[in-house]
């Protein structure tokens, strides 16, 4: 008869597979990560920042239509497909919304797209413009599936591109914060004495402080940016990975197989990263995936105040800041698609955290 011997992992792993809302949040967290590394390639305006602005059809509502006139500049972008697959195309065309159209002595007379029921100027190109006097092929009608913004931008695309800095300030400052983490908790874990006690001081000052008085102290001080947002927001989560790392190996230094690798001559760090860390990992994948959506929401509330990702930087706390306002106007979507990203972002992270903790809870 063959016994089958699982590890903790596997089993860990199989209760997991068992939890449906874990499975789907991890899926839901997947796909919305493939879209925003993706942005740039799946996006209706593939210009850097989604920044393409027709000012002629702001603040349109889901579904617009609208024929679009591109006037080529003939000057080629010197970016490859990797610098396009990071920071989109730079459209160096001119793109005019009109109404209509007709060709007459080798010009091309249109008529711009005006709102509110106007009458938009007519206006006239040169049909030597374009390649091969083909006009045609740069006559579009676009279709604006989630509408358009403030400034006429598609919103479809500022929500594609705005999900990246969303998605990956988690990682980043998740990183940041188990980097910084597990370094002070594992000192004053392991050593005790006065080297508890100053990191002890150290964290309680700091969790003395509001999370988002700190961040934005810390962004004033870096200055305001993309990257010092990341920076910021991650050093200001290390406190919560400390007391969980000093906790976990305060309960585990004194076990018999500490006992016996210090018996055997070990060094310090080699005890901490090779018989006591990976033991305690169950408690710091839950805590991580709990700073995720902690990270996220930071982020937007720094957004919405103006300190965190800068226009024209596509950012959902940013289009909710910007959009706000008209919810009271008739065109709430402006600000409630963001919002609910944000929503279906963070609580993504927050379910599977909890599969995550049922998962890895020995005593179940």
């Amino acid at each position: 008869m063959e016994i089958k011997h699982n590890s903790l992992t596997s089993i860990a792993l199989q209760k997991f597979k068992k939890n449906f809302w874990g499975v789907f949040s991890f899926w839901t967290i997947v796909l919305i990560g493939v879209i925003s590394i993706c942005a740039y390639l799946i996006a209706p305006d593939s210009s850097k920042n989604a920044n393409q602005m027709h000012l002629s059809i702001h603040s349109k509502s889901p579904g617009f239509k609208v024929k679009i006139l591109t006037i080529p500049s003939n000057i080629k972008s010197d970016g490859n497909f990797f610098e396009k697959l990071l920071f989109g195309n730079e459209n160096l065309d001119a793109e005019i919304p009109i109404t209509s159209y007709h060709v007459k002595d080798n010009f091309l007379h249109y008529t711009e797209y005006a709102s509110d029921s106007a009458t938009g100027l007519q206006k006239q190109v040169a049909i030597s413009n374009f390649p091969k006097n083909n006009y045609q092929d740069f006559i579009e009608e676009r279709n604006f599936l989630f509408g358009t913004d403030k400034y006429g931008r598609d919103y479809l695309s500022r929500i594609l591109v705005g999900s990246r800095i969303s998605f990956f300030i988690g990682f980043v400052a998740v990183l940041i914060s188990l980097v910084v983490g597990l370094l002070m908790g594992s000192s004053a874990g392991y050593y005790g004495g006065k080297v508890d006690a100053i990191i002890m001081w150290i964290i309680n000052v700091t969790w003395s402080i509001p999370t988002l008085l700190l961040v934005i102290a810390i962004t004033l001080a870096l200055g305001k940016g993309f990257w010092q947002v990341f920076i910021a927001v991650g050093l200001t989560m290390w406190v919560e990975v400390a007391r969980v790392v000093r906790g976990q190996i305060i309960s585990t230094k004194e076990l018999q197989y500490i006992t016996a690798a210090r018996a055997l001559g070990y060094t310090d760090f080699r005890i901490i990263t090779k018989h006591i860390l990976p033991n305690i990992f169950g408690p710091l994948i839950v805590i991580s995936a709990a700073n995720f959506a902690a990270a996220i929401l930071i982020e937007s509330g720094l957004s919405f105040l103006g300190i965190g990702a800068q226009p024209p930087m596509a950012s959902w706390g940013a289009m909710i800041k910007d959009h706000y306002n008209y919810i009271i106007l008739g065109q709430p979507y402006l600000a409630l698609i963001p919002g609910i990203c944000i929503m279906l972002l963070v609580m993504a992270f927050m379910l599977m955290g909890n599969a995550l903790r049922d998962a890895l809870d020995v005593k179940s």
